[in-house]
Order: C-alpha cells, then sequence, then structure tokens
C-alpha cells in the first residue's frame, strides 16, 4: 500500500499519492462519513421543528 517517498520535499498531499488505496480511505474517512452524519442530524432537527 506505501512505497517509499521519491519527492524532493515530502507533503501530506504526496503520501495520500502513495497508492491507489490511500486517496480513497481519506476522502471516505473525512468527507463522505461525515456527510452521513449531517444529513442525519440536520434531518432529524428538521422533523423537531416541524413538530413544534
Amino acid at each position: 500500500m506505501f512505497e517509499p517517498m521519491t519527492d524532493l520535499i515530502p507533503s501530506f498531499f504526496a503520501t495520500l499519492n502513495q497508492g491507489p488505496l490511500t486517496l480513497t480511505l481519506f476522502l471516505h474517512t473525512f468527507i463522505v462519513l461525515p456527510m452521513f452524519w449531517i444529513y442525519k442530524s440536520e434531518k432529524k432537527r428538521l422533523e423537531d421543528e416541524l413538530e413544534d
């Protein structure tokens, strides 16, 4: 999954670009999964507003 870094200046994005799964895992962990949490919390908030 990881290969030795060959960049002159190692960066965060170069680390994500090391293998085919690293970028995918990063995006799903920090972007896609929180979207589900935000969707559920907003849906609950809207339903609570409608009941009042």
